[in-house]
Formats: C-alpha cells, structure tokens, sequence
C-alpha cells in the first residue's frame, strides 16, 4: 500500500494515502491522479471508488473524504509537495505506523486490509 509521510498540518509526521483537495473544475479522478503525482512522483490510472469517510475540519467544517483504488502507470516514487516521506507499505505492517486518525478503521472496513487478530489499533 502507497502511503505518505505528511509534512505539514494538518497530520503532520502521520502515514496516510495520498490525497487532497479537488480543485475547481476538477474531477476527482483528475484530482487524484495530480495529487498523486504531486506527493509521490507516480502517476497512476485512476479506478473505482474504495470508500468515502468524514473528518472534522477546523471551525467545526466535516470533509468528506472519497478514496480511490489506483494503479501505478509511471514515474519514480519520492517525497514531493507536502509529503515528507512516500514509501510502499505491507499491509501487515500498517497498525505499528503512526497512522491519520481513523485511517487502519477505513481501510479495514472497506476490506482493503485485514484488521490483523486481537489489534485494537485505530490509527
């Protein structure tokens, strides 16, 4: 699993997908696919919807959050934008990383990982 490092708040030093703002007139495949390659330098063919959450914002704002499955089509995995670290993750190594909050729940929930035996992790 492709995950960065953010270097900047909000998550600052926290593992989780790329992701981040659509812009105006964007899609959000376009979205995900420059977002993508601004954190990690791949470029990706963007596929079907893994699952949608709800995060609270500042001043009391929620954002949904809509994650896509993507496939590596090119480029050279590094740090970019406000990544500080992109690197490839086994999934069982998920629960030791310090994750965004709720990230392992969603994950698991959208049967992307398996929630490893007795683990009370909720990163």
């Amino acid at each position: 699993m492709l995950l960065v490092r953010r270097g900047r708040p909000p998550g600052a030093g926290l593992w989780s997908v790329p992701g981040g703002r659509v812009e105006p007139g964007e899609s959000d495949a376009e979205a995900v696919a420059r977002e993508v390659l601004e954190e990690t330098g791949l470029t990706v063919a963007v596929g079907s919807l893994a699952g949608v959450v709800d995060r609270p914002g500042p001043g009391g704002a929620v954002y949904e959050i809509r994650d896509y499955l993507a496939e590596v089509t090119g480029g050279a995995l590094a740090a970019g934008d406000d990544a500080a670290d992109a690197r490839w993750f086994d999934p069982g190594e998920l629960p030791r990383l310090p994750l965004s909050p709720g990230l392992l729940d969603a994950l698991a929930g959208w049967a992307l990982i398996d929630r490893p035996p007795g683990s009370n992790a909720t990163g």
